[in-house]
């Protein structure tokens, strides 16, 4: 995989002397090809989990001074890290109060990346009280999803509540048009362009869908 962008965001890791950030350092490429056509663009980024505050203030340095960056975490004192466009929430992923809560205050929502507890429940819950909320063409990613595979998350392989083996299911969604009427058109099938899977990550690129048109062309007789 190649970035992208210009490869700000793993410059900016390596160079970090500031608030405390940890990545997977493979998850920059990712992040440069998924969110590089915000930047400059003062999006409305949701971030769950916020602990040292590194990762948000990365983010404001990354999509500009005009981006108004959220952070959720269920740590007071995480309200430490708020400053100029950054804002912190205190309070669980999975309270669907809270996400009203933030939705009242930023209604258009670019981005929301969720790395938060990464436990089973709280991944799929924050999905479902958020995906439908961010705008029409933004993006829902979750990383550290190798705990899926992790007992003391709430994961094994293949275990049917696990968001992995959810993500599985989308994908099927995704395409229900043509389940033969197996599977319903939903909502999530009408307004998701893709899924891309990654080490760890999931990435939801949402866009309105229009019908499915198969064309077939011939030369002239």
């Amino acid at each position: 995989m190649t970035y992208s962008g210009d490869g700000f965001l793993h410059k900016y890791f390596l160079g970090n002397s500031a608030k405390r950030l940890h990545k997977w350092l493979h998850y920059f490429d990712i992040y440069e090809r998924h969110f590089s056509r915000f930047r400059g663009k003062a999006p409305v980024m949701i971030e769950i989990g916020v602990f040292g505050g590194g990762s948000l203030a990365m983010w404001k340095e990354y999509f500009g001074k005009e981006a108004k960056i959220i952070g959720i975490d269920i740590d007071p004192e995480c309200k430490v890290h708020e400053s100029d466009g950054v804002e912190i929430f205190i309070g669980s992923q999975d309270d669907p109060a809270l996400i009203q809560q933030i939705f009242n205050k930023y209604p258009w929502v670019d981005i929301v990346l969720d790395d938060g507890s990464h436990m089973m429940h709280h991944m799929v819950s924050s999905f479902e009280l958020m995906y439908d909320r961010v705008q029409p063409n933004g993006i829902y990613m979750v990383e550290d999803t190798h705990t899926c595979y992790w007992p003391e998350y709430g994961g094994g392989l293949e275990l049917p509540n696990t968001f992995i083996e959810y993500a599985k299911h989308k994908m099927d969604e995704l395409n229900a048009v043509h389940s033969r009427e197996i599977l319903p058109v939903s909502t999530f099938t009408k307004s998701t362009d893709c899924i891309a899977c990654y080490d760890s990550v999931v990435v939801f690129e949402r866009r309105p869908q229009g019908m499915r048109q198969a064309i077939i062309t011939n030369p002239m007789s």
